[in-house]
């Protein structure tokens, strides 16, 4: 269990602290939701847990297989909703992978990646499109 302490610290932005490290983020509500906009908003640390919760996964499964990883990346477009009450609509990933990996290495990536915790997580409450290249 990891324990993350979060705190309002007024005009719409919190502080949050990550117990086993001590990290802290700022959050902030998005400009179109009456924010300012000067750090990530709630839905962007969704959309940027997904992100990263699949190079994480890659990370893993690459370094266990001796593959070079660096330079991957994961494009993320958070869509909200327009109507109805204020959601996440869809998160569409477009994952780039070094071109040094064969087309085997890449389907054992993409498994990897498709099976993150974080997409598992969501999967059935928030629609998503992953792109692999």
């Amino acid at each position: 269990m990891t324990t993350i302490t979060s705190t309002y610290l007024g005009g719409l932005r919190c502080s949050s602290v990550h117990g086993p490290s001590g990290s802290v983020l700022l959050s902030d509500a998005p400009i179109d939701n009456q924010g300012k906009g000067e750090a990530f908003s709630p839905t962007d640390l969704l959309a940027t847990a997904l992100a990263t919760c699949i190079l994480t996964i890659l990370g893993i499964v690459a370094e266990r297989q001796g593959w070079r990883l660096e330079g991957s990346e994961v494009r993320i477009e958070k869509t909200m909703t327009t109507e109805g009450p204020r959601m996440v609509a869809l998160l569409e990933a477009w994952i780039s992978l070094p071109s040094q990996l064969d087309p085997d290495q890449r389907a054992v990536l993409r498994r990897a990646g498709e099976s993150c915790p974080v997409k598992l997580s969501l999967e059935g409450a928030v629609p998503m499109r992953l792109h692999w290249s």
